[in-house]
């Protein structure tokens, strides 16, 4: 059986996505998952989604990581598939959908998609790092010559090591631009090496910044590996709400595969 797919990418994050609203993709062939994200034997991404109809939204937003394994969420596979979704006439401008039990609002204008975050309650703060989950887990450390500093022997330490253990989380290191800019590099649980951006990391690394007075402002930019990503919040008490994290999302290519592959 050969299915159609789609290539998009955010800011260098890039994924497979799949029209399932007819349910026809064998959602549990975790091996056929990994085989379609391979760089060498498939098509090649950082992961997998499947549109899938939703009774409550316009549609369902199903993550699998490069691992072959259902995902948390991810930021900017979230805009690739509201791009993929106005690609096929599912919303003009303005979009609901579901992914894991969460409804999220998206807009989109040209090639940008602002996606709408949950609000966040809750982050640890550590002597060398912050702690938060903005949809997925995310360890964030301050580091000194970013460009330099081996992201994969440190994230990978960080990554299966105490409190994470088994669970895991992914790790972003950050230095400081400017007042309202850093610099972001991430090693992605699941992909389980860097990634060229992160759309729930850059979220972590924008909260966590404000929260240590690194910066005043409340509309952050983001410079990573594979483009620019902004993120704007409010903060309510020691709540942060109407987070919004936006960014390009487009289309790269599209194909068939052969699902034996």
């Amino acid at each position: 059986m050969k299915i159609d797919f789609f290539k998009y990418q955010g800011a260098g994050n890039d994924f497979v996505i799949i029209d399932n609203r007819n349910n026809f993709f064998p959602k549990d062939d975790y091996k056929l998952i990994q085989a379609c994200c391979d760089r060498k034997f498939g098509i090649g991404a950082d992961g997998l989604m499947l549109l899938e109809n939703d009774a409550q939204t316009d549609f369902k937003m199903v993550y699998y990581n490069a691992d072959g394994k259902p995902g948390s969420m991810c930021g900017n596979g979230g805009r690739c598939i509201v791009a993929f979704a106005k690609s096929l006439g599912i919303f003009k401008a303005t979009t609901k959908f579901m992914a894991l039990g969460e409804i999220y609002q998206a807009t989109m204008q040209g090639d940008q998609v602002s996606l709408k975050m949950i609000d966040i309650d809750a982050i640890e703060v550590y002597d060398k790092h912050v702690f938060l989950d903005t949809g997925s887990p995310h360890h964030v450390s301050f580091v000194e010559n970013l460009s330099e500093f081996n992201v994969v022997d440190h994230g990978r330490k960080i990554r299966y090591g105490a409190p994470y253990n088994e669970t895991g989380t992914n790790v972003n290191f950050v230095e400081k631009l400017n007042d309202n800019t850093f610099s972001v590099r991430t090693y992605e649980r699941g992909v389980e090496n860097e990634t060229l951006s992160c759309g729930t990391g850059v979220t972590a690394v924008a909260l966590a910044s404000y929260h240590l007075n690194k910066t005043s402002e409340k509309t952050i930019h983001i410079e990573t590996l594979g483009g620019k990503l902004k993120i704007e919040f409010e903060k309510e008490q020691n709540v942060y709400k109407n987070i919004i994290l936006s960014g390009p999302a487009t289309l790269v290519f599209q194909g068939t595969i052969d699902m034996k592959l």
